[in-house]
């Protein structure tokens, strides 16, 4: 990687010295499998310093993701232990703000408490969700025959917030998570105008210009007492919590201090080291691969199984409800392209999955 820097930092304006870009990018170097992925600093990427772009990509190709660092005014601790109170609530405070599926007296679809089912028998993955959106109003009912109108407003959920008897939890959890939806969102659309520089495809980032149906999830994956032995990895036969998979959008992550992930690489499942108290992984999913032509891996991940309460979240930005996903940056027909014309016809399918 020292040699790829090296090359790259051809690219780096003249007054940047070596060795101090080194340590910024690459802090640590402890031999392990992916202590050359990229930490690219939350100011840089935010502030569009076109130096990173090399390095970004060149970690994207190499390992499908990156972190990012060093963000201000950012606690991961102080999330994680908010989630803890949240999901301590009395089930009747939670189920206040379950979504429709669990509660059918709520008219939450989308956003809120979604509650997991500790039935080895009957589930694969047993995790509690609370879904955040980008919304906290929106406009009168849509009168359309128009099926996508109606899906347009229905993308536009409003979030729910707790509502207990401790004032300055509700407050605190409802003030900390939006502004932790804010950060996420703005190092989801940096990464985007990153890559679209990087790759020379400008009309990239008009793509995500809005993001009516971006999410942020936090996820409690309680101790599971049983085994369920559909959860075994037909790769390895390594018991897991999450099974492997690809993403579809654009992912920002945060594991906290949580082991677990693990991502394929060489065709071997390795350690990600967690994010800490100041860093987030991002990767892209399968829909914005197809979108910049597949030069950039949608990286295959899962979590293995660990003996603890294991808290994450999840942050998804998508391409905007009328982006055209039918067509690569180039004109190609994309996978999702033989199906659907824009992403809002995407959403449609993924939405009634949820419901």
């Amino acid at each position: 990687m020292k040699v790829i820097a090296l090359v790259l930092l051809l690219a780096v304006p003249a007054s940047a010295l070596l060795p101090d870009l080194l340590e910024k990018l690459w802090p640590e170097q402890n031999d392990g499998v992916f202590d050359e992925v990229a930490r690219i600093p939350y100011q840089d990427l935010l502030n569009d310093n076109s130096y990173i772009d090399p390095f970004l990509l060149q970690s994207m190709k190499k390992f499908g993701f990156f972190y990012v660092v060093d963000v201000p005014e950012y606690s991961a601790s102080h999330e994680q232990s908010l989630m803890k109170q949240f999901y301590d609530l009395d089930e009747d405070t939670k189920d206040e703000l379950a979504i429709r599926r669990h509660n059918p007296a709520n008219k939450n679809a989308y956003r809120g408490y979604c509650p997991g089912l500790d039935d080895v028998e009957n589930t694969l993955q047993y995790k509690n969700l609370y879904n955040i959106g980008p919304h906290e109003t929106r406009a009168a009912s849509v009168e359309s025959d128009n099926i996508l109108e109606k899906l347009r407003y229905d993308c536009q959920e409003p979030n729910v917030w707790p509502e207990t008897d401790n004032c300055t939890f509700d407050k605190e959890f409802k003030e900390t998570f939006q502004a932790g939806f804010e950060i996420r969102r703005n190092i989801g659309r940096a990464f985007i105008r990153s890559i679209a520089r990087a790759m020379e495809y400008p009309t990239l980032p008009s793509l995500f210009a809005e993001d009516e149906f971006s999410a942020m999830g936090l996820r409690k994956y309680p101790i599971r007492r049983k085994i369920n032995a559909n959860m075994y990895s037909d790769f390895d036969g390594t018991l897991l919590r999450e099974l492997e998979h690809i993403d579809s959008t654009v992912t920002v992550l945060s594991t906290f201090n949580n082991g677990g992930l693990e991502m394929l690489y060489k065709n071997k499942y390795e350690a990600a080291p967690a994010t800490g108290e100041n860093s987030f992984i991002v990767n892209i999913g399968k829909l914005v691969d197809d979108l910049i032509d597949n030069k950039v891996p949608s990286v295959r991940h899962r979590v293995a199984e660990v003996d603890f309460d294991r808290y994450s979240i999840t942050y998804f930005l998508g391409p905007q409800f009328d982006a055209v996903i039918s067509r690569s940056m180039t004109g190609k027909l994309t996978d999702a392209g033989q199906k659907y014309n824009i992403f809002g016809e995407w959403i449609k399918d993924y939405l009634g999955a949820i419901e």
